[in-house]
Formats: C-alpha cells, sequence, structure tokens
C-alpha cells in the first residue's frame, strides 16, 4: 500500500484537516501519480457539505488533478514514468455496457466510479486529489499537452470537459449564437471555449461588475440578468444556452431567449430542485437538456482542442491550509476564476 499525505473533511460543519490516506498497490493495468495540483470545483463543496446526499466520511475531495507518472503496472501501455498525466471526475466503469463501448464512461450504465464519495471495483472507497497521490487504472488518465502548464491544467479536467462537451454535441459554431448564464468556474470556460469554436458569445451574469473580464476572454455581447430590459430584449435570440450555475433561477425566463428548436443545457447542479413551466418549451419547440463531463476520449479531446487555441482557465493557487477560506470565497463568487491547490504545500 502507498500512503498519500491528503487533506481531508469529517463531516458538513468540519473544517479540513491533515490526514493520511492509503493508496492502493498497482495493479497490471495502474498508473500511480504524483498529484503536483489540484482544482476547487463547486462539487467539491456540494458533496463535502452533504448537499447532494450521504457521505461516507472522512472525505478526500478534488476531480481535477494534474500531476506527473511516478509508477505503472506490468501492462499499461499508453504511460510511461515521467508523463505529464491529468485525472477527471470519474476512474473507472464497466467498461461493457453500450455507453462504455461508445466512449461515454460517465454514462455507464451500472454507474461509473467517481474520483471520490464512491465506491471502487475492490470494494474501497474512493478519495480524491486533496492529496500527494492517486492510483487510476491506465484507460481513465489522459495525457496533458507539453504546452498547457499543470496549475492551469487541472481546472480543465471538470470545468474544461462540463463546458466542452455540451457546446461541442449541440455544435457551437460560426452559426451559432450561444449564451453562458454564470461567470464562475465553468462559465469563464465556456465563453473562451465557444468563442474558439466561432460561435457568436454572450454572456448573462447578475451584474455587470465582470464585463471586462467576460469580453477580455472572448465574449461578444455581455448582459445583467438584473435588468428585467434584458430578458425584452433578447427573447427569442439564442440557439444554445449552457447555464453554469449551481443555483435555482428562474428556468421559464431563461427557456424565453430561445428561438425555434434552440436548446438550454444545464451544466449546473444546484442542491435543490428547479421548476418550470412545459408551455415554455412547447411554445416554440425548445428543448431542456442536462449534460455531465465528457468520456476519457472528449476529455482527451478538449484538451487537444485547449492546447492548439491556447486555451487555460484563469486560477488562483493557493496553500493546502487555505482551503476552508477558499470554499467560503466560491460560495461568496469570491473568486477568479478558479482556486488550484499547490499539493507541495500538504
Amino acid at each position: 500500500m502507498i500512503t498519500a499525505k491528503a487533506r481531508a473533511v469529517d463531516g458538513p460543519d468540519k473544517p479540513f484537516r491533515s490526514a493520511e490516506i492509503k493508496r492502493r498497490d498497482l495493479d497490471s493495468y495502474d498508473v500511480l501519480i504524483e498529484i503536483k495540483y489540484a482544482g476547487i470545483c463547486h462539487s467539491d463543496i456540494h458533496t463535502a457539505h452533504g448537499e447532494w446526499g450521504p457521505v461516507n466520511y472522512p472525505l478526500v475531495p478534488g476531480h481535477e488533478i494534474a500531476g506527473i507518472v511516478t509508477e505503472v503496472g506490468s501492462k499499461v501501455t499508453k504511460y510511461r514514468v515521467g508523463d505529464r498525466v491529468g485525472v477527471g471526475c470519474m476512474v473507472d466503469s464497466c467498461g461493457e455496457c453500450e455507453n462504455c463501448r461508445k466512449g461515454e464512461e460517465q454514462y455507464c450504465l451500472k454507474g461509473n466510479v467517481p474520483t471520490y464519495a464512491g465506491v471502487d471495483k475492490y470494494g474501497e472507497p474512493t478519495q480524491g486529489g486533496y492529496s500527494t497521490h492517486i492510483v487510476v487504472t491506465e484507460n481513465f488518465v489522459v495525457k496533458i499537452p507539453d504546452n498547457i502548464e499543470l496549475d492551469v491544467a487541472a481546472p480543465l479536467l471538470c470545468a474544461g470537459i462540463t463546458t466542452y462537451s455540451p457546446l461541442n454535441r449541440w455544435g457551437a459554431g460560426p452559426d451559432k449564437k450561444v449564451a453562458v448564464v454564470g461567470m464562475g468556474g465553468l462559465g469563464h470556460m465556456a465563453i473562451k471555449i465557444a468563442h474558439a469554436m466561432g460561435a457568436e458569445v454572450t454572456v448573462l451574469s447578475q451584474t455587470l461588475k465582470k464585463k471586462d473580464d467576460g469580453l477580455q476572454f472572448g465574449a461578444d455581447h455581455y448582459y445583467a440578468t438584473s435588468e428585467p430590459e434584458t430578458f425584452e430584449k433578447l427573447a427569442g435570440h439564442f440557439d444554445l444556452i449552457i447555464n453554469t450555475v449551481s443555483a435555482a433561477i428562474d428556468m421559464d425566463a431563461y427557456f424565453a431567449l430561445l428561438n425555434l428548436d434552440g436548446t438550454l443545457v444545464n451544466v449546473g447542479a444546484p442542491g435543490e430542485p428547479l421548476s418550470l413551466n412545459v408551455m415554455s418549451l412547447i411554445g416554440h419547440r425548445r428543448s431542456f437538456a442536462g449534460s455531465m463531463i465528457g468520456g476519457i476520449r472528449e476529455t482527451q479531446e478538449m484538451l487537444d482542442f485547449c492546447a492548439k487555441h491556447n486555451i487555460v482557465p484563469k486560477i488562483e493557487v493557493i496553500s493546502a491550509d487555505q482551503i476552508d477560506e477558499a470554499y467560503k470565497r466560491v460560495l461568496a463568487s469570491d473568486v477568479k476564476y478558479r482556486f488550484v491547490i499547490d499539493i507541495s504545500t500538504m
């Protein structure tokens, strides 16, 4: 067994503490990764606070992982010691169901194995990237391109793929008008990626305080949703809306911004149910969809796309002792735009 230093939380209202966790010995197809950086995702906060259901504490969150391969199993062919690699939101799946065979492991019919707060095929609880090392089967590891530094690579493993996947699936491109709701960790990545795909990009944020940043990231337009005239002016305007916020919003108001056959895709995951009037969809053959990360193949495609277009998140690097404060700041929308933990500070 491999001992890793970590930061763990013992309950919904508990602070993070120093911990040691055990990582399994390498199987034939396993890769041992020395983690260099781990991003802080809003999902980490929801889970640590017990907002998405029961949690088997103590919990080590973190599914935006960037590091270096330090050891490989005897049958590993995809990676070598010294490779720069990443791990995202899942570390395994059944590999046999229809969705897995299509490369959509995130939708494994038997349930994928999440990077943390899950149970692996050995019956052990999974623990995430707020730690110095992790062992993952090679099929759930991705290669980080050489021109992307490891600190900015980490958030791409969730924020990047979570926004790239729906933009890719619903065809964001030169002939599409795309709106991004919210400009946090997910939102600012959606802007950059949609712009690189050639879409006309509009940001819909509560206020205009981040307007300059939004335009710098590639947005063509920026509107405050706190101003009622925004919804009047943009009625029936968009082909695609990516909703990145993890809070309840007036869904019907946003559906009204879609044109004929337009689609609103939710990637933010509020802790409470959303409500809507189905007439908001029926009237103009609009669609309401959800999207969750991407498969391993699409995640690698996203990394290569970001490398080609020089897309990286804007981050703030913190030490392991600053995780609790970072959580408070995320909840207060006081981060531009992703916290990343320097794991060397463990």
